[in-house]
């Protein structure tokens, strides 16, 4: 079954081939992927290389915390985009992005303001969780518009910390 995989407006097609052989975008990988007792963190092997990634489902796609960055991504098999897409349905750009807490933690930084100028992949709130520390990176460039947490503080998860806006076009 292939599946089609949209993260930040790209697509890619990931198609399942046998236990651990996956390919994305055509490009073969041998993955393996495991929950870490039986917690939302996941163990990710992916041609040898190790990572650690914490995953969540939510109402509208799934959250992945890999590396820094918080992706949401949706996931659909071939035959729903169809549908999807003969209904006339696309997926919405959001001009706005709220960096929801991925996890229980204790915010142990947020290296900016708001008013603040960032870009992709700036640092935007420093997490501790598990005992390890998490920055959480934009995933987009725009306008820090609120910050509702600072250092020293606990959160839920999914609480939101902060809004970037999209620069005005």
């Amino acid at each position: 079954m292939k599946y089609i995989t949209t993260i930040d407006n790209q697509e890619y097609t990931v198609e399942i081939l046998d236990d651990g052989v996956v390919t994305v975008n055509g490009k073969t990988y041998q993955v393996n992927f495991e929950s870490i007792d039986g917690q939302p963190l996941y163990s990710l092997l992916v041609n040898g290389a190790s990572y650690e990634s914490m995953v969540y489902a939510t109402e509208e796609a799934w959250e992945v915390l890999l590396r820094g960055y918080l992706y949401k991504a949706t996931v659909e098999d071939e035959r729903e985009k169809r549908l999807r897409v003969a209904a006339g349905g696309s997926q919405a750009q959001n001009a706005h992005f709220h960096l929801k807490a991925p996890m229980p933690g204790l915010v142990v930084a947020v290296p900016v303001s708001e008013g603040q100028e960032v870009k992709s992949g700036d640092v935007l709130v420093i997490l501790e969780s598990m005992k390890m520390q998490n920055e959480l990176k934009s995933p987009q460039d725009g306008i820090v518009k609120r910050v509702r947490v600072q250092a020293g503080q606990s959160v839920e998860r999914n609480q939101v910390m902060l809004s970037v806006h999209a620069p005005e076009a």
